[in-house]
């Protein structure tokens, strides 16, 4: 009977003693840190792995297309091209700098509001606008405009991107 407690308390011990020394490489991995861009470099690394690394080949570029009034035919039309920044946009440096800090890790910059999201019901103007291009990789595709409190807030949220009568 001895024998058998001390036995067990063997296994016991060496159990606990594998578990502590697996413990860090079984641990939960940490979170992924959002991605910025360095203005003439990589921005980040994993495992040696680039993110999100510019390049001559897919740079950020994007055709911002605004009419203050809805209506094609007051349409306006700028490029817009991010790290780095270029293109005909009125305020490109500023409109960069704000996609830049509305840019989260596994978030999309310019997602529609959700379809069962509940928004006031205010009307904030008849600008429409539409995004189309290449943005951290990833192709863009999106229609904005101003027709509730949801529409509001996201247009705001790239005002410097869609507000273009500078």
């Amino acid at each position: 009977m001895l024998i058998r407690r001390l036995a067990a308390v063997t296994v016991l011990a060496s159990a606990a003693t594998l578990t502590a020394a697996l413990a860090p490489a079984t641990a939960a991995p940490l979170p992924l840190p959002p991605v910025h861009h360095a203005p003439d470099g990589p921005t980040q690394s994993l495992g040696g792995q680039l993110l999100g690394a510019p390049s001559e080949a897919a740079p950020d570029s994007l055709t911002v297309t605004v009419s203050k009034t809805g209506q094609a035919a007051d349409q306006r039309t700028y490029r817009l091209k991010c790290h780095p920044v270029g293109g005909n946009h009125p305020n490109a440096q500023g409109a960069c700098d704000q996609l830049d800090e509305n840019t989260e890790w596994g978030k999309d910059a310019f997602a529609a509001t959700p379809k069962n999201q509940k928004c006031t019901m205010i009307h904030g103007g008849p600008e429409t606008a539409h995004v189309e291009g290449t943005w951290q990789g990833r192709p863009v595709d999106a229609d904005f405009e101003r027709s509730n409190g949801c529409e509001i807030a996201r247009w705001d949220k790239l005002s410097e991107v869609l507000d273009t009568a500078r």
